[in-house]
């Protein structure tokens, strides 16, 4: 008997031209500068991401695009095999695979949109075609590229291993965990029935409204730290992990807020608890 073939999903079909449309760029642009020729590659792919997620009408196509590109990206930039680059790219790698995973979790398939999408679309004062390409997908991807600045010389250089490779390391191995534990106390308390309407108050949530976010956060100031540490004339890419704060306080978590005070009527009273993303000694003494 022959086996059984199942027929390719249009997500896995735009992943692959995603991929294809990357390796299209690099092919056609030689003698371009790295940097530039990952940029062009990496907004090839993501406007065919953007092409796919207008087709199956389905914004949330974009979302393992933000953790799967960088480690990707970190790959095809480790042109060494010293102790930082090494480090740097399984460190990548784990928070790829995790945060890839959390998604394909929750993830139900094209009929499922992150309710955000579903709200940008709906409360949209421009076009929904360049809402999603210009909000949902350009910026992230922008932003995310603006974080992996600071990889480039990490996997490039040749500077001996040292303190701030330590820290680096502390610091992105921390925000790694602290996410991984955020997402999975997030699960644990959503999945029990008799937490239906209640608002997430223990573990790492009890000291912070967005520990998920604080870990993202700081593994983007990790990746700077280890660029820092390996070649200190590039502390301007700095600009990376500045702009996924910007992104997160003044986009992402105002939105969740947002949701959850029309949902929570003593969401209130929890934000005013509660720090948004650094917990301060107030806060603990406050649940105390």
């Amino acid at each position: 008997m022959g086996g059984v073939h199942r027929r390719p999903r249009p997500a896995d079909l735009a992943y692959l031209v995603a991929g294809l449309a990357a390796w299209a760029v690099i092919a056609a642009l030689p003698g371009v500068h790295p940097l530039l020729l990952t940029l062009y590659a990496d907004l090839a792919a993501t406007l065919v991401v953007f092409a796919a997620s207008m087709a199956v009408a389905n914004a949330s196509l974009y979302d393992p695009y933000w953790s799967v590109a960088p480690a990707v990206i970190a790959i095809v930039w480790a042109t060494g095999h010293g102790a930082r680059q090494t480090v740097v790219l399984l460190l990548v790698l784990a928070w790829s695979i995790r945060l890839t995973a959390n998604w394909a979790r929750s993830w139900r398939g094209l009929g499922h949109e992150d309710w955000r999408y579903v709200q940008l679309r709906e409360q949209r004062q421009a076009p929904w075609w360049l809402v999603n390409l210009v909000g949902i997908q350009l910026v992230p991807t922008l932003v995310v590229f603006a974080g992996l600045l600071g990889v480039w010389p990490a996997m490039t250089g040749d500077r001996a291993f040292g303190l701030l490779d330590d820290a680096a390391i502390i610091v992105t191995g921390a925000a790694v965990v602290i996410e991984a534990t955020a997402d999975r106390q997030l699960h644990h308390f959503a999945a029990d029935p008799a937490n239906r309407g209640r608002i997430i108050d223990q573990g790492l949530w009890r000291y912070s409204r967005h520990p998920n976010y604080l870990g993202e956060i700081t593994f983007w100031w990790g990746m700077w730290l280890f660029g820092l540490a390996a070649d200190p004339g590039w502390w301007w890419t700095v600009a990376g992990p500045i702009a996924m704060v910007l992104l997160f306080a003044f986009v992402s978590v105002p939105m969740m807020d947002r949701r959850s005070l029309a949902r929570r009527p003593d969401y209130e009273q929890h934000m005013r608890r509660v720090p948004a993303l650094l917990p301060h000694p107030m806060s603990r003494r406050s649940r105390s």
